[in-house]
């Protein structure tokens, strides 16, 4: 059947990267399988099971070697993943048949085959935080010290900068850093428990010796890289987990829709844009448009990621005692999508902020439209210094400030405040050129900026060196 006549994901197609794709395929699942048997049967030769070197060297043989179609054809039968995948491996090393999946459950394969993707997985995550943090603390660098229209309310407000504005997107993706590098951290192996966590058969088949089973358990965990196994567990790892994972790259989908909104209401006012390559149409009927078609896909995708951490807490909070098996759908779904959707925002973060267009001229026009209503403090406090009255000072600013307004929103939409000021008699002797430098009204954002570079941004450039300098091309 042609891949045109079903649906395909579009996080695969479109968004996310080849590499975390791979992942969560498929083949990346059942050869990880495939290899927690070997593991298993490695361990239990070591700790006094007959298992012959050949048998387990004929199981590594075949760890990559997968015939879906056959797999395909024992499922259908058995109707059970785990069991059609242990005969299919059996069918082609039959030596060693009768020890595939020995003692084990299938959340031996299944439970810890996930953890070790989500380890790998939120490895990426983090290391693609950690490009984005360098890369909006180059650009906010860049631009400490440019002045620009403050925004409250999305009404203009105190002036801040360029610089200091994209420290306040940098400091969100350090938040959800270390959130990400917790839950590396603290995440643990399943290792070998058995149907519901007692490790039962496990105890039997070593005639009772705990500590062999205790020795199982570890020697299974540390072969793939995993310092400790979960204390204790029903037939699955807690669900808990998953929660906690989702939850951190939700957090994440958060801080990309801030940024993406963020940039669009900048690209509406033609302050700061996204790249926009030279033959991009922006629309199909009005050729001139430029439209911010990145932050949009970015505010999209973390729409669908945010909602995932809902049903990875339902799932969590709905499990039955040592366990049930309505996690299995909804995990397939909600785990690799919500790794996709992560990784797809990590790609836009690194395809647009190396690209971002600022517009000095612009920014500044803005900033002239609108200081002279903010630096009428300033301008009564220099009137009054120079012997004026201060209620009658501030009754002509409040005149003229009114007059000015109403000329914007009627009539040409220039703002004549200033020159207002400077004919009426109470104000001719004020300096206005030093009281309107705009760089007097940014207050400390500079020296903000540096000292954020300095105390949080290095740091994790020093933690992750190959994640400086970092950018990524888009599919579509």
């Amino acid at each position: 059947m042609s891949i045109h006549t079903q649906y395909e994901n579009p996080l695969v197609s479109r968004y996310a990267s080849r590499s975390m794709s791979e992942l969560w395929s498929s083949q990346r699942k059942f050869s990880t399988w495939r290899r927690l048997w070997v593991a298993l049967a490695e361990a239990q030769q070591a700790l006094g099971i007959g298992i012959d070197d050949s048998q387990i060297e004929e199981l590594r043989s075949r760890i990559d070697d997968i015939d879906f179609d056959v797999a395909r054809a024992h499922e259908k039968r058995l109707r059970h993943d785990v069991m059609a995948h242990v005969h299919t491996l059996g069918d082609v090393a039959p030596s060693a048949r009768k020890i595939i999946h020995l003692g084990a459950t299938s959340c031996y394969v299944t439970d810890n085959t996930d953890l070790i993707l989500i380890r790998e997985g939120l490895q990426a995550i983090r290391d693609g935080l950690a490009s984005a943090i360098d890369a909006l603390g180059t650009f906010a660098l860049r631009y400490k010290d440019l002045p620009c229209l403050g925004y409250t309310h999305f009404q203009p407000a105190q002036l801040v900068t360029v610089g200091k504005r994209a420290t306040l997107w940098c400091y969100e993706l350090i938040l959800d850093l270390g959130e990400v590098e917790r839950r590396i951290s603290e995440l643990r192996f399943l290792g070998v428990k058995g149907t519901t966590g007692t490790q039962a058969s496990f105890l039997a088949l070593f005639n009772g010796d705990h500590g062999k089973v205790e020795a199982l358990d570890r020697m299974v965990a540390e072969a793939f890289g995993f310092a400790s196994t979960v204390p204790v567990s029903g037939q699955t790892y807690t669900r808990k987990i998953d929660s906690l994972v989702v939850s951190s790259l939700a957090a994440f989908g958060e801080s990309a829709h801030r940024f993406g909104s963020d940039l669009r209401l900048l690209a509406h006012e033609r302050e700061v844009e996204e790249p926009f390559e030279t033959e991009q149409i922006g629309s199909s009927a009005m050729a001139y448009k430029r439209n911010p078609m990145r932050a949009e896909r970015m505010c999209s995708i973390a729409r669908f990621l945010s909602p995932l951490a809902i049903a990875a807490g339902q799932t969590a909070a709905t499990q039955w005692l040592e366990r049930t098996l309505d996690d299995s759908a909804v995990r397939r779904m909600v785990l690799p999508q919500a790794f996709l959707a992560a990784d797809a925002l990590v790609t836009l973060y690194l395809n647009v902020v190396p690209g971002l267009i600022v517009h000095p001229a612009v920014i500044g026009r803005h900033i002239a439209d609108e200081l002279p209503f903010m630096a009428t403090e300033n301008l009564l406090m220099a009137a009054v210094q120079l012997g004026g009255d201060r209620q009658d000072l501030h009754e002509r600013i409040r005149t003229h400030s009114m007059a000015a307004g109403a000329r914007i929103k009627q009539q040409d939409g220039t703002n004549d405040l200033l020159d207002r000021l400077k004919a009426d008699p109470a104000f001719e002797s004020l300096d206005f050129g030093t009281v309107l430098d705009p760089t007097h009204y940014i207050g400390r954002s500079p020296q903000q900026v540096e000292a954020f570079i300095r105390d949080e941004v290095d740091p994790i450039r020093t933690r992750y060196p190959s994640a400086v300098g970092q950018s990524r091309e888009v599919h579509v």
